[in-house]
């Protein structure tokens, strides 16, 4: 499976059968305004079959960017028939308020060329509940953010990896040379026992494989 990161908490993630693309970021140039730098480039892609959000806010959720009339599964918790079979979305909160805050996030799962993806969108709590840790299952690839600021930060991150234990975790929502918001991934790099950072925004999981703790992959930024 090859997965791609555009940016902040976009990926596209391509197999044999079918193409997923997660979170879609639209036209944030008015975040100028207030001070915030924005400079990934924008989202061009085509021949996406599934297009998934995990809620909705506008750095997520901007379906427009993806071309074509793609299956869309759109921030609504349960189970879900799809070109690439049950998409599970398991309900969280944008924060550790119950969702209070910054309102209501889903953890989206899905399988693609036999690789069980979990996809956490904004998750802002502190750690999983039991019940959300059994209802996402064994993971094979963990996305997951770690910048801090409105979602859980390096450490958090890094426990949860450690709790799920997948093949691979890649690291996202985070400061880069593009953006001039949240912390960087140091904090999380340094918490994972094994690592490897890219050249490239993508890669393919055949390429890389864990030898003991999960593996770590930094795609760099596009």
């Amino acid at each position: 499976m090859r997965v791609e990161w555009h940016g902040h908490s976009s990926f596209t993630l391509s197999g044999a059968s079918a193409t997923v693309f997660v979170d879609p970021f639209g036209d944030m140039s008015g975040l100028a305004e207030r001070g915030i730098r924005w400079e990934y480039p924008p989202i061009a892609v085509d021949g996406v079959d599934l297009l998934l959000v995990t809620h909705e806010h506008r750095d997520h959720n901007h379906v427009e960017a993806v071309a074509g009339e793609p299956e869309l599964v759109r921030s609504t918790a349960g189970s879900h028939e799809t070109v690439v079979g049950t998409v599970l979305a398991v309900a969280s909160e944008h924060d550790d308020a119950a969702g209070t805050e910054h309102g209501a996030n889903t953890i989206v799962v899905f399988e693609l060329d036999g690789i069980r993806v979990a996809h956490f969108g904004d998750f802002g709590q502190a750690a999983l509940r039991s019940e959300q840790r059994e209802a996402i299952g064994a993971v094979d690839l963990l996305i997951v953010p770690v910048g801090g600021g409105l979602t859980i930060d390096g450490a958090q991150a890094a426990a949860i990896a450690r709790e799920l234990d997948p093949s691979w975790v890649v690291p996202m929502h985070y400061r880069t040379h593009r953006i001039g918001f949240l912390d960087e991934e140091s904090e999380f790099v340094a918490a994972m026992g094994e690592r490897h950072r890219l050249d490239s925004p993508a890669f393919d999981t055949a390429d890389l494989s864990r030898s003991g703790e999960p593996l770590a992959i930094i795609p760099a930024a596009p």
